[in-house]
């Protein structure tokens, strides 16, 4: 019987017959009064289990009783599925990267407790399950907590927001009154879909850019989840709008065993061509991340339409070509 085995049979037992003796339990388990003490710490410290020793019973319990604040005992399944590992893994990754000084610090290393508590509880320890999965991320940029738990109390309150927002694009920074709606990751950043009072319209705002918040009394301008994805979740990436178009994309046959497996947008359109090249179709509204994605497959994509985007990437591979004439 493994260590996990173990775990639920203590936990059975205490379950069905409220108070178990040491004797019972190293009966029941075969197992040695050091292994047995050990298995009790690790349940009591790392899965917050409330077990008890009551000496007028003269055995181990359940405190049903015990206020556990922010905490919760739960035994977690025998194996994780590798969607399930992916999520507790990018959950600990973005937890650790968070700037932790502020209201929450003191509540992010329980919680971090507790997720490698979850990733290890398997045959494997978590240290050795943290060092043979790794998760990767470029270019991702810092984001302070105290912007964040402010705009997430936002968020959640349905309140408004005084920011101030540099945009990077033209290095300018305004203050802004919003109106929050969601807060997305996407490709390592955080992103807060809010409705910009200044603009009169829907905008994406990097959280990272946003230098200072204030939260207001005013209560926040609700928008329906359809026009949030039809406004910003219809076009490709986080650059998004209204006039959505449709780009067409050839890969080369090489290419194409990659791109085919590839998702870049929930309502895209792929085939396989009879000459092995791979044919795809994205909608998209503002090309910047598009044109990005398109020019890292070099020679191996070729815009087939709209011609405007045909003319963007070929005036860029020009610009390209250029500067290493120069060098």
């Amino acid at each position: 019987m493994n260590q996990t085995e173990r775990f639920y049979k203590i936990d059975q037992m205490l379950n069905d017959r409220k108070v178990v003796s040491f004797r019972t339990l190293l009966d029941s388990l075969g197992i040695s009064r050091a292994t047995l003490n050990r298995d009790l710490a690790y349940l009591r410290n790392r899965f917050n289990a409330p077990i008890v020793f009551d000496h007028y019973a003269g055995g181990y319990r359940f405190d049903k009783n015990a206020k556990q604040v922010g905490t919760q005992y739960e035994l977690p399944g025998l194996w994780f599925s590798a969607e399930e590992i992916h999520a507790l893994l990018t959950m600990q990754h973005l937890l650790s990267n968070l700037d932790t000084g502020g209201l929450l610090g003191p509540h992010i290393k329980p919680l971090l407790s507790r997720l490698t508590a979850l990733i290890g509880a398997a045959d494997n320890p978590a240290d050795e399950v943290v060092k043979r999965i790794r998760i990767l991320t470029l270019g991702a940029r810092q984001v302070h907590l105290d912007s964040f738990q402010a705009i997430g109390s936002a968020l959640l309150r349905r309140k408004r927001l005084i920011v101030q927002y540099n945009a990077r694009g033209t290095g300018e920074t305004t203050e802004r009154e919003i109106s929050p709606q969601r807060l997305i990751h996407y490709r390592d950043n955080w992103y807060l879909d809010a409705w910009c009072h200044l603009r009169n319209e829907l905008r994406s705002f990097s959280v990272d850019a946003i230098r200072r918040v204030e939260l207001l009394d005013a209560k926040a301008r609700d928008l329906s989840e359809k026009r949030l994805n039809d406004v910003l979740g219809s076009g490709y990436g986080i650059f998004a709008g209204k006039k959505v178009k449709w780009a067409t994309l050839k890969f080369s046959p090489l290419r194409s065993r990659w791109v085919a497996a590839e998702q870049w947008h929930p309502k895209q359109i792929g085939r396989l061509r009879k000459d092995g090249s791979y044919e795809l179709k994205v909608p998209y509204s503002n090309d910047p991340e598009l044109l990005m994605d398109i020019l890292k497959y070099g020679a191996d994509c070729e815009v087939e339409g709209p011609v405007e985007l045909r003319e963007r990437v070929a005036t860029e591979v020009e610009k390209m070509a250029n500067v290493l004439k120069q060098t």
